[in-house]
């Protein structure tokens, strides 16, 4: 039976819902709806480039609001990842429809997602909190952001594609594994934040 806390530091969470971290995470999903907008209209203008760096800060930056303000809440936990994989997908879906990512790609992503998801709700429902994202998943959503920028600014670059491709499921594989350890600690009963 765990004990000891498997995050290695211990958080004070709360149950606030308006909090500046939250508003952060929600806005990449209306920022990835902008960048399809104006990548359609401008190509990769430097609108469409500001976009993409909002897009990218804004998961940093609510992490780093949580902690400074002391903002960490159950919803924040949840509501970080959720809008990592809502953005992600719409991006995604998008440059599937441009012919730049494979389908299967597409589908291995959201399937892993899925299990994530499912893992989350029973632990939730099971110890009545949400278990924070591993290091893993964030270090895959990073390179799952190059790959995207990559195929979307430069489509002619097979060979960069191709091999972020392959990086890609080989990081998503390895999340995967560490999603299923931590699952796996957490029901025995470990301690998480």
């Amino acid at each position: 039976m765990f004990r000891r806390n498997i995050d290695k530091v211990r958080v004070n969470v709360t149950h606030k819902i308006l909090t500046v971290s939250n508003l952060l995470s929600l806005s990449r999903i209306v920022i990835a709806f902008f960048i399809i907008g104006v990548h359609q209209n401008q190509g990769t203008s430097a609108l469409f480039w500001a976009l993409v760096l909002i897009g990218i800060l804004t998961d940093y930056l609510d992490g780093l609001a949580a902690r400074l303000l002391n903002q960490i809440s159950e919803l924040g936990k949840a509501l970080d990842p959720v809008s990592d994989k809502a953005m992600a997908l719409i991006l995604f879906i998008y440059a599937v429809w441009l012919g730049l990512i494979p389908m299967w790609f597409l589908g291995l992503a959201i399937f892993r997602d899925i299990c994530i998801m499912a893992g989350s709700l029973y632990i939730r429902t099971r110890r009545g909190k949400v278990a924070m994202s591993v290091v893993s998943g964030k270090v895959f959503v990073n390179l799952l952001a190059l790959y995207w920028v990559v195929v979307i600014a430069w489509p002619h670059q097979k060979n960069w594609h191709y091999i972020l491709l392959i990086a890609s499921v080989t990081l998503m594989l390895h999340s995967s594994y560490d999603y299923a350890i931590r699952f796996r600690q957490i029901l025995k009963g470990a301690e998480f934040n």
